[in-house]
């Protein structure tokens, strides 16, 4: 099964190469192995390019699937690593499966944490589905607004259908971290 993660390398253009990691999801651990010497974590990251050329706005909305991915790595051509826990904002039912959040975290004891939390509010929300408390779209926008407010989390749609079936919605005020070159003269996501 793997625990896959997103490795998006910015280019010095602002634009994302993406590789895939099988087990780079598990415990965060990747963040410290990404080095401009070992730029594929020791062969923990395939050599071969899952897409080029990708503003960070689509390598949210076209590549990261929540339902497939559990961690995204930001990495600088400094080779500065930000890792994002990915969370799954739908339940597994086969209806929208596009709703994914990011939260940035440290490897270690707040990483588990952050799984600990979610897990557990999502498994409480989706009994209260089940035994009509809530709709499904209730208790999703509970969801995203507890993971917006408590985990500093940035909610995204991909694949490009929105809630229940509308146009995407746009991505929740997601920016990259100072060091990524973002400021008032560096180029459109």
């Amino acid at each position: 099964m793997g625990h896959r993660a997103l490795v998006a390398y910015r280019r010095p253009d602002y634009l994302y190469d993406l590789r895939y990691s099988h087990w780079g999801g598990q415990e965060l651990t990747l963040a410290g192995d990404l080095e401009a010497e070992t730029p594929l974590a020791g062969g923990r990251v395939d050599a071969d390019l899952l897409a080029d050329s990708v503003a960070l706005e689509h390598v949210l909305t076209d590549h990261l699937d929540p339902c497939v991915h559990e961690a995204l790595y930001l990495v600088t051509p400094e080779f500065e690593v930000t890792a994002y826990r990915v969370l799954w904002l739908e339940w597994g039912d086969s209806r929208q499966q596009g709703r994914g959040a990011l939260v940035a975290v440290p490897p270690g004891e707040r990483d588990a944490a952050l799984r600990g939390w979610f897990r557990g509010i999502k498994t409480t929300l989706a009994d209260a589905i089940e035994m009509g408390a809530f709709s499904r779209r209730a208790a999703r926008s509970y969801l995203e607004a507890r993971v917006r407010e408590d985990g500093d989390g940035h909610v995204y749609t991909y694949g490009g259908t929105g809630v229940d079936g509308d146009d995407p919605e746009p991505i929740d005020d997601f920016d990259v971290p100072d060091g990524y070159g973002r400021d008032d003269d560096s180029p459109p996501r």
